[in-house]
């Protein structure tokens, strides 16, 4: 049955996502209170860079909240509710819903679908704590809850800048296409942002030279390197270029969003055929499957020589559903999971670079069943591997939960990230790093009363998950040890003393 409205006041419970067992709740609460108040280092977000440099008033409640929350949207779609009612664009630009306050009203009326789900638990937090709305959410209560979050975002202090010290943000990171300008970047660096704003390099849309467009966007990735790409080596080279101006920009790390985490390398004659047969647009499945692998090697070998952390989360089956893809585009939840290997797939890269002291591979997965059979000992030992947090649909309570059960055994704490948020929803970002504390602190507890960790251990870690390894992680290598001459493609792979 849809929620009705309590007469009670909508209050978060401090003690959600703790541990319910009376013995390990008040050591969860110790933990959790030595990081409550710690700044959040945010490493792998999709916040828009030109939100930033604008600095403008948030729009209305559904268009910041609803319309582009694919979480949201996949919730309510799988019940019946239409993309138009929800007031996600066509490609074709027939109309939708334009009406925010229908939006909004139609997303409340359905407030009861998300019981249970780690939606529900970031969006209280944001409506609650964040936007201060003081009834539950639900048919009846939509539009005082519109009206509430409405004047709070009118307000100058809930300007996007302002709210990175609101939520305690001490750096984020955004997700750029290689052929970014980064003008905003530079806008935001200009104004005395630019250590706490910085870019990520997200070359995925040339990397993959069967996907629709790339020619195009390999004409713009030169364009923006001031070079024309006409060979494979034009290519690497426009790359290479275009890492070190995200380099000078701040950035401190790659992302990578492919099918597969195959890393195997080609022959250059066989990689410059492929890449001039894509060219012409000639050019098959196999091929580009097996170019994208090569590529994978290739941003490895070139994050050995320009120090930005390299972030590989294999294992979405992207736009499952063709026609939804041609009538809305992308990233409107159609994106689905698939069983993801690693052992295999990395051991070209890892054998080449796995040692190298300027490569730090992090990886993500959204295949469970790889925690501790394939990730745990990958990142337990070799120096440059990394496990990112549970990520996308892994990114809810039970999943952190089973994640530290599983990873903790073989990789420890030092060899994990600490929590990475993934997320557009900007407003979100302090709820997901708070249950992420909250995980860690009930995980930690158990440890304690289990006799197996000293309470002072636990408040260290707990303090190192939330802040200390995200730093590391993502830091820049030491001055001196990476150098802007890389070799010719096709030279010594292989890591001296490896």
């Amino acid at each position: 049955m849809p929620d009705t409205a309590p007469a009670a006041p909508w209050v978060l419970h401090p003690d959600r996502a703790l541990p319910a067992d009376p013995v390990t709740r008040p050591v969860a609460r110790q933990i959790l209170e030595a990081t409550r108040t710690l700044p959040i280092v945010s490493m792998h977000g999709h916040v828009d860079a030109g939100l930033l440099s604008r600095d403008e008033p948030f729009g209305d409640p559904a268009s910041l909240l609803v319309v582009p929350d694919h979480y949201l949207v996949r919730m309510l779609v799988s019940q019946g509710v239409p993309h138009d009612a929800l007031g996600v664009p066509r490609l074709d630009g027939r109309p939708v819903e334009t009406d925010p306050r229908a939006v909004w009203r139609t997303f409340a009326a359905h407030w009861h679908l998300f019981r249970g789900t780690p939606t529900r638990f970031w969006m209280e937090h944001v409506l609650v704590d964040v936007l201060g709305v003081t009834e539950r959410l639900s048919a009846a209560t939509a539009d005082a809850a519109y009206d509430t979050i409405a004047a709070r975002l009118a307000e100058p202090g809930f300007r996007p800048l302002a709210l990175l010290d609101r939520f305690g943000i001490e750096t984020i990171a955004t997700t750029d296409p290689a052929s970014a300008t980064l003008a905003d970047h530079a806008a935001l660096a200009a104004r005395g942002w630019g250590e706490r704003i910085v870019p990520t390099f997200r070359p995925d849309a040339v990397l993959h030279v069967d996907r629709p467009g790339w020619a195009q966007d390999v004409a713009l990735l030169g364009e923006r390197a001031g070079t024309t790409i006409g060979s494979y080596r034009d290519y690497l080279r426009a790359l290479e270029a275009r890492r070190w101006a995200f380099v000078d920009a701040g950035a401190r790390a790659t992302d990578h969003g492919h099918l597969l985490a195959d890393t195997t390398p080609m022959d250059e004659t066989d990689a410059a055929a492929v890449f001039a047969a894509a060219l012409r647009g000639d050019v098959d499945a196999a091929a580009a499957r097996a170019f994208s692998a090569h590529m994978l090697f290739e941003m490895a070998r070139m994050s050995t020589q320009d120090g930005l952390v390299m972030q590989l989360h294999p294992g979405a089956l992207r736009d499952h559903d063709p026609h939804v893809l041609a009538v809305r585009g992308n990233d409107v939840g159609y994106d689905i999971p698939v069983a993801t290997e690693y052992v295999r797939a990395l051991r070209p890269l890892l054998t080449a670079f796995g040692h190298h002291p300027n490569l730090r591979l992090v990886l993500f997965t959204l295949d469970e069943d790889t925690f501790s059979r394939e990730l745990a000992p990958l990142a337990g030992v070799y120096p440059a591997v990394r496990l990112g947090a549970p990520w996308w649909f892994l990114d809810t309570p039970d999943g952190m939960r089973r994640f530290r059960e599983t990873v903790t055994d073989t990789a420890g704490f030092a060899n994990t990230t600490g929590f990475v948020d993934d997320t557009r929803a900007f407003l979100s970002i302090p709820a997901r790093h708070d249950l992420a504390r909250r995980i860690d602190a009930g995980y930690l507890a158990r440890l304690v009363v289990e006799h197996r960790l000293d309470l002072d251990e636990a408040l260290e870690t707990a303090v190192d998950l939330a802040y200390g390894l995200p730093r590391t992680a993502y830091a820049r290598p030491p001055a001196g040890t990476v150098e802007r001459a890389t070799p010719a493609p096709g030279s010594d792979r292989q890591v001296a003393g490896a």
